[in-house]
């Protein structure tokens, strides 16, 4: 047989070109000064891998089989990928301010200076300066929180589940927790209140109905086996209509009486009242400690703005024990959330310029004409023939706040849509997400909103490109 027809015989694949081969390549060695050998030659592998996959797919004949110059760009790309940031910065445009899939909350600049600056230097964390001996992290915190809630002392742990599941665990470990069946709620990622109770060793004492709960519900579960009471504001969803729940100064009464704690979670953590800018309210943390609450628990990177953290606030009898329990130790909070804490915090001490200084207010109470002239500016500065080509406007429309907070409440925005005259909405969407700067639109009554109220003025240049680079890879 002559060597041309057993080349012939030999399977398709075999013509892939080499790892070595692809390395060799003058895309591929131009990256050799910014990536590792390792990714160089792993992106290789997976490229032709990828090239195996298609030319299978395709039968497995030679004329199908995929390029070397395909198979070399492919892992060209996979390199750019590997030396992206990971999480890479997006342009969110979907209107909604927390958005938790987004990171929630973006911090202020004088969070963000505080991170860098302890992120980069050693800190005194846990060091006394005065006495030159170990000290404890919360001292960096807890005096500004004690001020701004009016709580006799506090404790920050990761997040706010975390801040349940210690408060559960300390005061109702083996014990009841009684809890309305109304607020026995689903939060993010799948967690639910029951589980929480379950893994923190409490044992769930439901009370009342789904729909309707009385204070005669609470005093009938209360027994010797009652750890505490527990109140949870619904955050991420709202009943109406033939409803009945217990008010909180009726819990704080009953807490007393029977020598029980009141554990609140207010969920979304507002320390303003948020109805200055039309919103509805929400559970305000100092106004539940000044009613009498035992401790209360929230969030902090929702409504106060922050990064990710779990506050816990109340007597301190009782912020001495969720400090005592081992599990705060593993659910507390690191240096670079502290410092960012505290900055945020700090803030709120200047009622003047809290609103401009904190992003996730900032945002939440800016006019609408203000949000209209971002708008406006980006359909100015799309070229006239790809304006024209997605039908580009200017839309009113509202949008949500995000984070489980404010379920029923809509927020007037504006939004740039676009409608392009081929192709799909969903593929447009993708090219934006999938592009240089990733941006995240939504998609509403057959267009593909890009909504500016949560869009800064810096990102309007790169918002732009973005649209003309998705509109330019339609079909």
């Amino acid at each position: 047989m002559s060597p041309a027809k057993r080349l012939k015989r030999l399977p398709p694949w075999r013509d892939l070109p080499s790892v070595g081969s692809l390395l060799e390549s003058a895309e591929l060695s131009s990256y050799r000064e910014r990536a590792p050998h390792e990714v160089l030659a792993e992106a290789a592998r997976q490229a032709i891998a990828a090239a195996r996959v298609s030319l299978r797919a395709r039968g497995g004949s030679r004329k199908e089989a995929p390029s070397r110059e395909a198979i070399v760009r492919d892992a060209a790309r996979r390199v750019e990928s590997e030396l992206l940031p990971s999480p890479r910065p997006v342009i969110n445009a979907t209107g909604i301010v927390i958005h938790t899939n987004l990171g929630r909350s973006v911090l202020s600049e004088e969070a963000i200076a505080a991170v860098v600056e302890t992120a980069r230097r050693y800190t005194n964390l846990e060091l006394d300066l005065e006495r030159g001996a170990r000290g404890s992290r919360m001292t960096h915190v807890e005096p500004i929180l004690t001020g701004l809630l009016g709580a006799e002392a506090a404790l920050v742990v990761n997040n706010n589940a975390a801040a349940m599941l210690l408060a559960l665990n300390t005061f109702a470990l083996g014990k009841e927790a009684v809890v309305s069946r109304g607020q026995l709620v689903e939060i993010g990622g799948s967690f639910r209140i029951p589980e929480i109770l379950e893994r923190a060793g409490a044992v769930l004492r439901e009370v009342g109905t789904t729909n309707k709960t009385r204070l005669r519900d609470y005093e009938r579960a209360i027994g010797p086996r009652t750890g505490l009471l527990l109140r949870v504001h619904p955050s991420n969803f709202a009943m109406v209509g033939f409803t009945e729940e217990v008010t909180r100064e009726a819990l704080v009464s009953l807490a007393r009486k029977k020598r029980v704690p009141l554990l609140e979670d207010i969920g979304s953590g507002a320390l303003i009242d948020f109805s200055r800018w039309g919103l509805p309210a929400e559970p305000v943390a100092r106004e539940a400690i000044e009613q009498g609450v035992s401790v209360v628990c929230f969030s902090g990177d929702k409504l106060l703005g922050g990064p990710q953290a779990g506050i816990l606030a109340g007597k301190r009898g009782l912020i001495a024990s969720l400090r005592k329990n081992p599990m705060a130790r593993a659910l507390r909070a690191d240096k670079l959330t502290l410092a960012a804490l505290v900055a945020t915090l700090r803030l709120y001490r200047d009622p003047a310029k809290l609103s401009a200084a904190v992003p996730t207010l900032r945002m939440l109470g800016e006019p609408q004409a203000a949000v209209r002239e971002r708008a406006n500016r980006l359909l100015h500065s799309l070229p006239a023939d790809r304006a024209s080509q997605s039908r580009a406007e200017v839309v009113a429309c509202t949008t949500e706040v995000g984070g489980g907070a404010m379920p029923l409440a809509r927020v007037p925005s504006y939004a740039l849509a676009l409608r392009p005259a081929r192709g799909k909405l969903e593929d447009l969407a993708r090219s934006l997400r999938t592009g240089p700067d990733p941006v995240i639109g939504r998609i509403e009554s057959g267009r593909l909103l890009l909504d500016l109220r949560t869009v800064d003025r810096d990102e309007l240049e790169k918002l732009a490109r973005a649209i003309v680079r998705a509109l330019e890879e339609e079909p």
